[in-house]
Protein backbone atom coordinates (compact mmCIF):
# COMPACT_ATOMS: atom_id res chain seq x y z
CA UNK A 1 0.00 0.00 0.00
CA UNK A 2 1.31 3.18 -0.78
CA UNK A 3 2.44 5.33 1.91
CA UNK A 4 0.15 8.33 1.26
CA UNK A 5 -2.89 6.21 1.10
CA UNK A 6 -5.09 5.88 3.77
CA UNK A 7 -4.70 2.92 5.78
CA UNK A 8 -7.51 1.29 8.44
CA UNK A 9 -6.36 0.39 11.62
CA UNK A 10 -7.80 -1.49 14.93
CA UNK A 11 -5.90 0.33 17.63
CA UNK A 12 -6.23 -2.32 20.93
CA UNK A 13 -7.14 -0.99 24.32
CA UNK A 14 -7.43 -3.58 26.75
CA UNK A 15 -10.85 -6.30 26.05
CA UNK A 16 -11.69 -3.92 23.43
CA UNK A 17 -10.61 -2.53 19.55
CA UNK A 18 -10.76 1.05 18.27
CA UNK A 19 -11.31 1.57 14.46
CA UNK A 20 -9.35 4.29 13.04
CA UNK A 21 -7.69 5.39 9.42
CA UNK A 22 -4.12 6.33 9.48
CA UNK A 23 -2.45 8.66 6.62
CA UNK A 24 1.17 8.13 6.96
CA UNK A 25 2.97 10.26 4.10
CA UNK A 26 6.52 9.96 3.40
CA UNK A 27 9.32 11.98 4.93
CA UNK A 28 5.95 13.14 7.33
CA UNK A 29 7.31 15.61 9.90
CA UNK A 30 4.86 14.66 12.68
CA UNK A 31 1.41 12.75 13.36
CA UNK A 32 -1.82 14.36 14.45
CA UNK A 33 -4.24 12.26 16.36
CA UNK A 34 -8.15 13.23 15.36
CA UNK A 35 -10.42 13.29 18.45
CA UNK A 36 -14.47 13.39 16.94
CA UNK A 37 -16.87 15.52 18.39
CA UNK A 38 -20.22 14.23 19.82
CA UNK A 39 -21.80 12.17 17.35
CA UNK A 40 -19.20 11.96 14.87
CA UNK A 41 -16.73 9.46 13.48
CA UNK A 42 -13.44 9.35 11.77
CA UNK A 43 -15.78 9.54 8.54
CA UNK A 44 -16.48 13.16 9.65
CA UNK A 45 -16.80 15.24 6.07
CA UNK A 46 -15.39 18.51 8.35
CA UNK A 47 -12.22 16.70 9.84
CA UNK A 48 -11.15 14.78 6.76
CA UNK A 49 -11.23 18.22 5.02
CA UNK A 50 -8.64 19.36 7.75
CA UNK A 51 -6.62 15.95 7.53
CA UNK A 52 -6.09 16.24 4.37
CA UNK A 53 -4.69 19.84 4.57
CA UNK A 54 -2.55 18.65 7.16
CA UNK A 55 -1.42 15.81 5.03
CA UNK A 56 -0.52 18.51 2.58
CA UNK A 57 1.86 19.94 4.67
CA UNK A 58 3.68 17.12 5.15
CA UNK A 59 1.38 15.56 9.00
CA UNK A 60 0.58 12.10 9.28
CA UNK A 61 -2.91 11.54 10.95
CA UNK A 62 -4.72 9.42 12.59
CA UNK A 63 -8.62 9.77 12.25
CA UNK A 64 -9.72 7.69 15.31
CA UNK A 65 -13.33 6.26 16.55
CA UNK A 66 -13.75 7.15 20.08
CA UNK A 67 -16.43 4.79 20.37
CA UNK A 68 -17.15 1.04 19.81
CA UNK A 69 -19.28 -0.11 16.95
CA UNK A 70 -21.49 -1.13 19.87
CA UNK A 71 -20.96 1.58 21.46
CA UNK A 72 -21.65 3.92 18.60
CA UNK A 73 -25.13 2.40 17.76
CA UNK A 74 -26.40 3.07 21.54
CA UNK A 75 -24.92 6.44 21.54
CA UNK A 76 -26.79 7.30 18.42
CA UNK A 77 -30.05 6.07 19.95
CA UNK A 78 -29.37 7.37 23.93
CA UNK A 79 -26.83 9.85 23.71
CA UNK A 80 -25.05 8.27 26.23
CA UNK A 81 -21.27 8.23 25.97
CA UNK A 82 -20.81 11.61 23.43
CA UNK A 83 -20.13 13.81 27.02
CA UNK A 84 -18.41 11.12 28.66
CA UNK A 85 -14.89 12.72 28.59
CA UNK A 86 -13.30 10.28 31.43
CA UNK A 87 -13.71 7.74 28.40
CA UNK A 88 -13.02 9.73 25.36
CA UNK A 89 -10.03 10.99 26.80
CA UNK A 90 -9.01 7.40 28.09
CA UNK A 91 -9.39 6.40 24.66
CA UNK A 92 -7.24 9.18 22.80
CA UNK A 93 -4.57 8.42 25.47
CA UNK A 94 -4.92 4.63 24.27
CA UNK A 95 -4.34 5.67 20.68
CA UNK A 96 -1.09 7.87 21.94
CA UNK A 97 0.29 5.11 23.34
CA UNK A 98 -0.40 2.64 20.55
CA UNK A 99 1.79 5.34 18.49
CA UNK A 100 4.71 5.17 20.72
CA UNK A 101 4.80 1.20 20.24
CA UNK A 102 5.47 1.10 16.67
CA UNK A 103 8.21 1.18 15.24
CA UNK A 104 6.94 2.79 12.17
CA UNK A 105 5.01 6.31 14.25
CA UNK A 106 7.09 6.69 17.30
CA UNK A 107 9.68 8.76 15.72
CA UNK A 108 7.08 11.42 14.76
CA UNK A 109 6.35 14.42 17.22
CA UNK A 110 2.34 13.72 18.18
CA UNK A 111 0.19 16.89 18.01
CA UNK A 112 -3.89 16.52 18.85
CA UNK A 113 -6.97 18.14 16.86
CA UNK A 114 -10.12 17.98 18.90
CA UNK A 115 -13.62 18.73 17.66
CA UNK A 116 -16.56 19.76 19.81
CA UNK A 117 -16.23 17.21 22.91
CA UNK A 118 -13.70 15.77 21.43
CA UNK A 119 -11.31 18.89 22.12
CA UNK A 120 -12.07 17.27 25.89
CA UNK A 121 -10.99 14.44 25.22
CA UNK A 122 -7.98 15.53 23.70
CA UNK A 123 -7.01 17.78 26.39
CA UNK A 124 -7.43 15.31 28.93
CA UNK A 125 -4.92 13.09 27.36
CA UNK A 126 -2.55 15.72 26.98
CA UNK A 127 -2.73 15.94 29.97
CA UNK A 128 -1.92 12.36 30.89
CA UNK A 129 0.98 12.51 28.33
CA UNK A 130 2.90 15.26 29.00
CA UNK A 131 5.96 14.32 27.47
CA UNK A 132 4.54 12.84 24.21
CA UNK A 133 2.20 15.33 23.27
CA UNK A 134 3.50 18.61 21.95
CA UNK A 135 0.24 20.79 20.59
CA UNK A 136 -3.12 20.48 20.77
CA UNK A 137 -6.12 22.28 18.77
CA UNK A 138 -9.50 23.23 19.07
CA UNK A 139 -12.17 23.47 16.64
CA UNK A 140 -15.20 24.67 18.24
CA UNK A 141 -14.11 22.74 20.99
CA UNK A 142 -15.68 22.19 24.55
CA UNK A 143 -12.33 22.70 26.12
CA UNK A 144 -14.59 23.41 29.57
CA UNK A 145 -15.53 19.72 29.78
CA UNK A 146 -11.61 18.88 30.28
CA UNK A 147 -12.12 19.72 34.03
CA UNK A 148 -9.37 19.96 36.19
CA UNK A 149 -7.39 18.35 33.31
CA UNK A 150 -6.85 21.74 32.25
CA UNK A 151 -4.39 22.74 34.44
CA UNK A 152 -2.07 19.76 33.71
CA UNK A 153 -1.60 20.88 29.57
CA UNK A 154 1.56 21.60 28.96
CA UNK A 155 0.96 21.66 25.11
CA UNK A 156 0.35 24.40 23.78
CA UNK A 157 -2.73 24.59 22.72
CA UNK A 158 -4.73 26.56 20.16
CA UNK A 159 -8.96 26.99 20.54
CA UNK A 160 -10.66 27.94 16.73
CA UNK A 161 -13.92 29.05 17.54
CA UNK A 162 -15.94 31.09 15.04
CA UNK A 163 -17.31 34.68 15.60
CA UNK A 164 -20.96 33.87 15.89
CA UNK A 165 -20.74 30.85 18.23
CA UNK A 166 -20.70 33.06 21.17
CA UNK A 167 -21.80 30.79 23.94
CA UNK A 168 -18.66 28.46 23.12
CA UNK A 169 -16.58 31.42 22.73
CA UNK A 170 -17.49 32.33 26.41
CA UNK A 171 -17.03 28.20 27.36
CA UNK A 172 -13.32 28.89 25.86
CA UNK A 173 -12.51 31.81 27.24
CA UNK A 174 -13.43 29.73 30.96
CA UNK A 175 -11.11 27.18 29.79
CA UNK A 176 -8.11 29.14 28.34
CA UNK A 177 -8.34 30.48 31.73
CA UNK A 178 -7.57 27.73 33.92
CA UNK A 179 -4.62 26.62 31.94
CA UNK A 180 -0.89 27.33 33.17
CA UNK A 181 0.52 26.26 29.30
CA UNK A 182 0.51 28.13 26.48
CA UNK A 183 -3.06 29.01 24.89
CA UNK A 184 -4.27 31.16 21.87
CA UNK A 185 -8.22 31.65 21.04
CA UNK A 186 -8.14 32.00 17.23
CA UNK A 187 -11.72 33.44 16.14
CA UNK A 188 -13.21 32.62 12.75
CA UNK A 189 -15.02 35.70 11.71
CA UNK A 190 -18.70 34.65 10.22
CA UNK A 191 -18.46 31.23 11.14
CA UNK A 192 -20.91 29.39 13.64
CA UNK A 193 -20.58 26.48 15.57
CA UNK A 194 -20.14 23.48 12.86
CA UNK A 195 -17.88 25.83 10.33
CA UNK A 196 -20.50 25.36 7.42
CA UNK A 197 -19.99 29.11 6.06
CA UNK A 198 -17.99 28.76 3.05
CA UNK A 199 -14.04 29.03 3.65
CA UNK A 200 -14.25 29.05 7.37
CA UNK A 201 -13.11 25.07 7.06
CA UNK A 202 -10.57 26.01 4.91
CA UNK A 203 -9.25 28.54 7.52
CA UNK A 204 -9.65 26.44 10.25
CA UNK A 205 -7.02 24.02 8.11
CA UNK A 206 -4.63 26.63 7.83
CA UNK A 207 -4.70 28.00 11.23
CA UNK A 208 -4.36 24.16 12.43
CA UNK A 209 -0.86 23.49 9.60
CA UNK A 210 0.72 26.72 10.59
CA UNK A 211 -0.06 26.02 14.84
CA UNK A 212 1.40 22.49 14.35
CA UNK A 213 3.91 23.61 12.40
CA UNK A 214 5.25 25.75 14.81
CA UNK A 215 5.37 23.42 17.41
CA UNK A 216 5.54 19.42 16.47
CA UNK A 217 8.80 19.33 14.19
CA UNK A 218 11.11 19.42 17.06
CA UNK A 219 13.46 16.30 17.16
CA UNK A 220 13.70 15.00 20.76
CA UNK A 221 13.64 11.91 22.41
CA UNK A 222 10.02 10.37 22.93
CA UNK A 223 9.18 9.32 26.65
CA UNK A 224 7.88 5.45 26.27
CA UNK A 225 4.75 5.43 28.86
CA UNK A 226 5.16 3.35 32.08
CA UNK A 227 2.75 0.02 32.28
Amino acid sequence: MPAHAPQPVRIPLGHLFLHADLHLPQDAIGLVVFAHGSGSSRKSARNRLVADQLGAHGFATLLLDLLTIEEALVDEMTAQYRFDIPRLGQRVTGAIDWIVMRPDLRHLPVGLFGASTGAAAALVAAAARPQIVRAVVSRGGRPDLAGDALTAVIAPSLFLVGGDDTEVITLNEAAASRMRGRVEIEIVPGATHLFEEPGTLEHVAESAAGWFESFLPVHRPMAVPSE
